[in-house]
């Protein structure tokens, strides 16, 4: 194999250079093609497929919300049956009374559920039955013409006490429980399920349990939150079992199709062993999972289209490429070859200037030409010019050095001063000159246009050190600033000035102490920043215009960030004046502004 592929090589290579050149366009052109082609079909296929898995979530939230919102009716209907101070009576006698040949509360505990559901205007459309028992099992129903179905005789209402769902709502501990079946019928495979809340007496510390409500909804509650299109279905889950339940089944035909049962070892793997897509969101009220499917093949027919396209498109391309490539090929080799000719003759010595002028016309292989006729000639022009050219470069390497010599001796002087003071144990002066030697290079900020938040902010704290070194610690300072933008690079000196702005116009002029509060927040694509001061405040707004800081940062934000920013002020006299800065952040604004 390696022999076949070095005779292949040494065969092209023994061709001729317009032959060679066909050869390496359609190698360096077709396969990129292709390849291009087959990437772009998978990457449409996992576009489409991740924007459905986005869009279904999204879908599943908001069923999942609508649920909550319906699921919040049932508990609320529950804790209103258990505010009823006459049921509460009711179910405290029935308890303690020991008739056992009694199966049902007292009919006026019926009629009295009865009342309360209608008082207070239940929407009970979705409600199957509404059962309540008290201590020794014996129950009154609403809506129910059997009552307790398999519990409601004397020898079978004691069985309650051994059952999963009774047990499992007593360590709920009087929160509301939902089973994906209805816990009141023989056949867990009805068109209900239920809630089932233990009743304790608010009254009492000790919260002893005087019954329990059983609120039976019809399944169809949840048709109100599909959303499906073609092809796909939506379930119910309860995975809180040792074999997932399905609660709910919209399209039951698809789900047997699949091998689907009520009650199946792994329905999500059987799905997609079926194949289907699917997505799942957890509902936070009962702990089901809202699920939608959809087939594989339905979702990828727009991919299927694409790649149909592309394939088409590539051929295309492919034809295109191979007929420029022997256009262009003869094009470049002949002016070439007349370049090679006229470098042979001037090796061996013919002048260059004179014997092939009129070969070359005006074109890129003439300029070529014509150059190399120039090269011999101006040979040792171009040498003094290089060397005239380096010595301009480091003259102007000095000039740049030199121009640093100012803010590194300011530096280094501020230094000098900050150790003297605490050697001669004048803190205070330290303190300053530190402040003042950090905020130089903060303002300079190596040259550049932008500063991150934090560093911004750093710049307002060693200000205002040293104010408050000269005004005696008059100022309170207060920064509250989302952590998530602390990175975010922004204009280099534009909180700085509103809160000199407000020191020098709000509070020096206040009597005794005033504070300053910078917030800062990202809201969508925009940071918005406040400096609040609460000074003397100004009737006029219009005076900020004759200060040159504010009506400076004004015009250097609305310079940089464009429209897309925004500034506001708000002052009442004697209370304060409050500045707002709004800009994009990011690649969303300034990049194209400044």
């Amino acid at each position: 194999m390696i022999k076949r592929i070095g005779s292949w090589l040494r065969t092209i290579r023994s061709q001729r250079i317009r032959s060679r050149f066909l050869t390496a366009m359609i190698l360096v052109s077709l396969p990129p093609l292709f390849v291009l082609g087959y990437v772009s079909i998978h990457i449409a296929k996992d576009t489409l497929v991740e924007n459905h898995i986005q869009t279904i979530q999204g879908h599943l939230k908001t069923s999942s919300e609508m649920a909550d919102l319906l699921f919040k009716n049932i508990i609320d209907m529950n804790r209103i049956i258990l505010s009823s101070d006459e049921l509460r009576q009711q179910l405290y006698k029935s308890g303690e009374a020991d008739d056992s040949a009694t199966d049902v509360i007292d009919v006026t505990t019926a009629n009295r559920l009865q009342n309360i559901v209608v008082t207070n205007l239940f929407d009970t459309q979705y409600i199957q039955s509404i059962c309540v028992f008290d201590r020794q099992f014996r129950s009154s129903c609403y809506g129910r013409s059997e009552l307790a179905g398999p519990y409601g005789s004397e020898v079978t209402r004691g069985l309650i006490a051994g059952t999963d769902w009774y047990r499992q709502s007593l360590d709920a501990k009087g929160k509301e429980v939902f089973f994906g079946y209805n816990v009141l019928e023989e056949d867990p495979s009805g068109d209900s399920f239920s809630s089932v809340k233990v009743l304790r007496d608010p009254n009492w510390l000790s919260g002893e349990n005087i019954g329990f409500l059983v609120i039976n909804i019809r399944k169809t509650i949840f048709s109100q939150t599909v959303n499906e299109g073609e092809d796909s279905g939506f379930l119910v889950l309860d995975t809180n079992r040792s074999s997932p339940l399905i609660i709910y089944d919209h399209h039951p035909e698809l789900t047997a199709g699949a091998g689907i049962g009520r009650v199946s070892p792994d329905p999500l793997a059987a799905l997609q062993d079926s194949g289907y897509l699917y997505s799942e969101y957890s509902n936070a009220t009962s702990g089901w999972d809202f699920v939608h499917y959809v087939k594989r093949q339905t979702l990828l027919k727009q991919s299927d289209r694409i790649r149909t396209f592309t394939m088409l498109i590539a051929a295309f391309m492919a034809v295109i490429a191979l007929f420029l490539a022997y256009v262009v090929s003869g094009s470049i080799t002949r002016p070439l070859l007349q370049v090679k000719k006229m470098i042979v003759d001037w090796a061996k010595g013919h002048p260059a200037g004179d014997s092939h002028e009129t070969a070359f016309v005006a074109d890129e292989v003439g300029v070529i030409g014509e150059t190399f006729k120039r090269v011999t000639t101006e040979y040792q022009q171009l040498g003094e010019k290089l060397l005239q050219s380096q010595l301009k470069e480091r003259e102007a390497e000095l000039r740049s050095l030199q121009a640093q010599i100012k803010p590194h001796f300011l530096y280094n002087t501020l230094d000098s001063i900050y150790w003297m003071s605490l050697l001669e144990e004048k803190h205070d002066i330290a303190q300053m000159a530190l402040s003042l030697s950090e905020s130089f290079k903060l303002s300079l900020n190596k040259g550049r246009e932008t500063i991150p938040v934090f560093k911004e902010l750093k710049h307002i704290e060693h200000y205002l050190i040293i104010q408050n070194l000269r005004y005696d610690n008059r100022f309170e300072y207060i920064a509250d600033v989302e952590p998530d933008i602390m990175g975010h690079e922004i204009m280099k000196l534009l909180l700085q000035p509103l809160v000199e702005n407000s020191i020098y116009h709000g509070l020096e002029p206040k009597v005794g102490r005033g504070t300053i509060r910078l917030a800062g927040r990202k809201e969508g694509n925009d940071l918005v920043f406040t400096v609040e001061d609460d000074g003397v405040g100004m009737e006029d707004i219009r005076r900020t215009e004759q200060g040159y800081g504010i009506r400076n940062v004004k015009e250097r934000l609305a310079l940089y960030y464009g429209p897309a920013s925004s500034f506001s002020i708000e002052s009442k006299p004697g209370e304060g004046t409050r500045i707002t800065l709004r800009f994009p952040h990011g690649d969303n604004g300034g990049e194209h502004h400044a």
